[in-house]
């Protein structure tokens, strides 16, 4: 029988998986022609490379990279509410990313998969049981799981 995964734990996998790919698309962009050569000249995209360019793009990672964190550590309603604030702005963020690029195919793919992830944060955070007797009952349960496996020791 599968243990249900709990909700914390599915948001900090989900923004664990939406850091993946929103940094291999970066990196991946790379690879495309000219852009190693922009990066030498002091430009990424239409960008002078600067330090408010720098802390910009710093600061546009650090906010789902802090996901992963508070996603665990919040209070559930918090969380909740955060989860669904944060990721319904990714979406349209994500989306504008295309703009003005030609690789559709790449950058369709990529953001396409970060826009599924982050429904699917929304939607956990939506879902999440906003009752305190689901989170009691559930450390009721793992309470009861710790004490059989600590009288097995």
């Amino acid at each position: 029988m599968d243990q249900q995964v709990p909700v914390r734990t599915k948001l900090a996998a989900a923004w664990t998986s939406f850091m993946f790919l929103y940094i291999y698309v970066d990196y991946l962009h790379l690879y495309k022609p000219g852009v190693v050569d922009d990066i030498l000249d002091g430009v990424v995209w239409e960008f002078d490379i600067s330090q408010t360019f720098a802390a910009s793009a710093l600061a546009s990672m650090a906010i789902p990279i802090m996901m992963i964190l508070l996603s665990t550590t919040l209070p559930a309603k918090a969380t909740r509410v955060l989860n669904l604030i944060v990721a319904g702005l990714y979406i349209p963020y994500s989306v504008f990313n295309l703009a003005g690029e030609s690789w559709y195919v790449f950058y369709g793919l990529g953001i396409v998969l970060e826009v599924l992830i982050l429904a699917f944060v929304m939607r956990s955070a939506w879902a999440w049981p906003r009752t305190a007797s689901a989170s009691v009952v559930g450390a009721k349960a793992g309470g009861l799981v710790d004490r059989l496996a600590m009288a097995g020791d």
